[in-house]
């Protein structure tokens, strides 16, 4: 995905990250970097909004419950196919 902006962070790399960056497990340089690049791009922050809210609510409802493979497979299918719909 990209919005057609030049951004010191590619946006497919910040969508790459989005989910290491929400669990905390960037370095500081490249959370820097990512917050930079929300703040300017907003397709990457209304992807970021979707993936946060995703993350959240599998979170209050499986607790600490380990997530079974095949659904952790459906949801990474489904959040491509929402991406390669958004860059159409």
């Amino acid at each position: 995905m990209s919005c057609g902006d030049h951004h010191d962070t590619d946006c497919r790399e910040v969508l790459e990250k989005v989910y290491t960056y929400l669990d905390g497990e960037l370095d500081e340089g490249n959370c820097v970097d990512i917050r930079q690049h929300l703040d300017e791009c907003s397709p990457c922050l209304k992807e970021y909004g979707l993936e946060q809210v995703v993350k959240q609510l599998v979170a209050r409802h499986c607790g600490c419950d380990p997530v079974p493979e095949d659904l952790r497979a459906k949801i990474l299918s489904r959040i491509e196919q929402v991406r390669s719909e958004l860059t159409t």
